[in-house]
């Protein structure tokens, strides 16, 4: 049975995502949680924050559904403007809220990351958009995959720090796994964009094996 790796990298991104939000994001639901006490100072930053990042990790794998693509054609198009305004309110305000705590003593490094992870996320939404505004879809869907790659580093990051248990080692490590998540979310998005013709690459290297290995093998017979 053929698996189709679309389905199997969703799959991932779902549990990812479901674990983020039982281990990282449960506090939203407690009002008692001393979360809160962190969240009080900026909470009005990061409610707009939040909601258009449920936007972006919601709205992102719905557009890359070719079926869903073909026969609601305006909701993708509306789906994918949407996609794009959050992009565009929740990196920022991420930077922001992220400067706003070296308040609370986190380091401005994580302030430069934050901006980075920010100009990364809406230079490749935005190229994303522009090649859909001038009906160059190849290029569009190509930055529309390095747009979502970026996106998903705020489950990566949490979901790789969670289930090492390295959140526990201090600012320096956090950095670190997410430094790296942002470094490998470039290499992902194009092993993602270029799927086929890997796959197509290996495919000719082993069948070349093959077909060598039956053009020698009656050689080998007939010297014998």
């Amino acid at each position: 049975m053929k698996i189709n790796a679309k389905y199997v990298v969703f799959s991932l991104i779902t549990i990812a995502s479901l674990y983020v939000l039982y281990h990282n994001e449960r506090f939203i639901i407690d009002s008692a949680h001393p979360a809160w006490q962190r969240y009080e100072a900026f909470k009005w930053w990061l409610l707009p924050h939040a909601v258009f990042g449920a936007i972006v990790l919601l709205f992102a794998p719905l557009q890359f559904s070719d079926r869903l693509r073909k026969r609601f054609t305006k909701a993708h198009r509306v789906m994918g403007r949407l996609y794009v305004l959050g992009c565009f309110v929740l990196a920022p305000l991420g930077a922001y809220i992220q400067y706003y705590q070296e308040r609370t003593g986190m380091p401005r490094s994580f302030t430069i990351l934050a901006m980075v992870d920010a100009a990364m996320l809406m230079s490749a939404t935005a190229l994303a958009f522009l090649f859909a505004f001038k009906r160059k879809i190849a290029l569009h869907r190509q930055w529309a995959v390095r747009s979502y790659a970026i996106a998903l580093v705020f489950i990566a990051g949490r979901f790789v720090l969670g289930v090492t248990g390295w959140e526990t080692l201090g600012v320096e490590i956090v950095q670190a796994i997410i430094w790296s998540c942002l470094a490998f979310s470039v290499l992902l998005g194009d092993v993602a964009i270029h799927w086929r013709e890997i796959c197509a690459a290996f495919s000719t290297r082993a069948n070349s094996t093959v077909r060598t290995n039956e053009t020698v093998a009656p050689r080998i017979a007939r010297a014998a």
